[in-house]
């Protein structure tokens, strides 16, 4: 699984996603090469260019158009064209048609438009096209399945586009960066593009960043220079394993009864990949008794858990921190006797001595059919698997 993580502190462009992956690949004869698989090279070339941000030596992808050539406002049936002709793998086709078709929903929406009369502007000119499919083909080359994302810089003030002067972030912008966390920054520019916004809205990145071992990093440098690095920051990463690290989801509630918090409730918690929960008896503000549910879920499982929570209780908020599980390795046998079988938890310690749990639920059914305790059938269960160590 390759991961991917991406730090917006100066926004995200087209040309910067661009420059940031290419230096991930070690792909720039690759994107130098792009024109020519498109069809397109006889109106569009690439340049690799050495830039410094504010001390870090970074690679600008700058995509240089012939000037003789048509500098059109394309549909998306066109664009679709200009993809569907290339030589490009089906899969690069098929993610870059993907975010152009993100970003003409977007486009269409603020413009009032039927998606197929939306000229694309600056977004369908040859550079944004570029940009687009060389992200597409970077995101498979890189075999990117997990994306990891800091809040976004949007930047502020006004931007010159084909429509006029407009508010940054720009309206197909700012759509398509709703639901996700965004902040302004202190510099005056439009930091984060809409084929920017497009690519990072195809990713589905997460925002609860968890523990990762960076393997490479790559800078992708914007055209402007401010008093911060104009540069997207990103890296492949490896993270840690979901069975080693996970989430601990923390509510305090105090307007639910017990009825609502019982059975069916954990059982449905459960099935929607909590691995264990519990109940905390507190007294809440203004005297009011409650409870908080501490909820432990596999990293992986963490937006469906926190989502079931929110849906299924009357909180309107979590608190969620990361820990570290060890566990000890586990093997699972069952033992005959003479009305039933059991299941038991067979783990080792670090020093060697094994340990044996009989499965409660199998205990307790035994247990009912012979009329023995509970603890009896334990015992027993126990000698059985004991004698069959030995």
């Amino acid at each position: 699984m390759a991961i991917l993580k991406l730090e917006t502190f100066a926004g995200i462009s087209g040309d910067m996603f661009l420059g940031a992956l290419t230096a991930l690949a070690d792909a720039y004869n690759d994107i130098i090469e792009l024109p020519e698989k498109l069809g397109l090279e006889g109106e569009v070339a690439v340049q690799i260019l050495n830039v410094n941000k504010n001390g870090i030596a970074c690679k600008h992808v700058n995509i240089v158009e012939n000037e003789k050539a048509e500098h059109a406002h394309r549909h998306l049936s066109t664009i679709n064209k200009i993809i569907d002709e290339s030589t490009l793998s089906d899969n690069v086709k098929s993610i870059a048609k993907s975010i152009f078709m993100t970003l003409g929903q977007a486009e269409a929406k603020v413009h009032g438009v039927d998606i197929e009369k939306v000229h694309f502007h600056e977004v369908g000119a040859l550079d944004s096209i570029m940009d687009i499919v060389g992200a597409a083909y970077l995101i498979d080359r890189l075999k990117i399945d997990k994306t990891y994302c800091t809040s976004v810089n949007t930047g502020y003030g006004f931007a010159n586009t084909a429509h006029g002067k407009l508010p940054v972030p720009c309206p197909a912008t700012q759509e398509l960066l709703i639901g996700l966390p965004t902040y302004q920054g202190e510099i005056e520019s439009e930091m984060t593009t809409p084929t920017g916004a497009a690519i990072l809205r195809y990713l589905k990145p997460s925002f609860t960043i968890p523990t990762l071992t960076e393997l490479k990093i790559g800078y992708g440098p914007g055209q402007k220079d401010f008093k911060i690095p104009n540069t997207l920051r990103a890296s492949l990463c490896q993270g840690e394993t979901n069975e080693s690290q996970m989430v601990v989801i923390q509510t305090s509630i105090d307007d639910m009864t017990g009825e609502y918090l019982g059975q069916e409730f954990q059982t449905a918690l459960m099935g929607k990949g909590a691995s264990d929960f519990y109940y905390e008896q507190v007294i809440m503000k203004k005297g009011r008794p409650g409870i908080v549910l501490n909820v432990f879920c596999p990293l992986k499982g963490f937006e469906e858990v926190s989502d079931f929570l929110l849906e299924n209780t009357t909180t309107i908020g979590l608190r969620y921190y990361f820990v570290n599980k060890k566990k000890l390795d586990r093997t699972f046998t069952k033992v005959s006797l003479e009305d039933g079988q059991v299941q038991i938890k067979k783990s080792k310690t670090p020093s060697g001595k094994n340990k044996f749990k009989p499965e409660s639920s199998d205990v307790f059914k035994v247990a009912e059919q012979t009329g023995e305790t509970p603890l009896n059938i334990e015992l027993k269960s126990k000698i059985i698997i004991e004698n069959e160590k030995d």
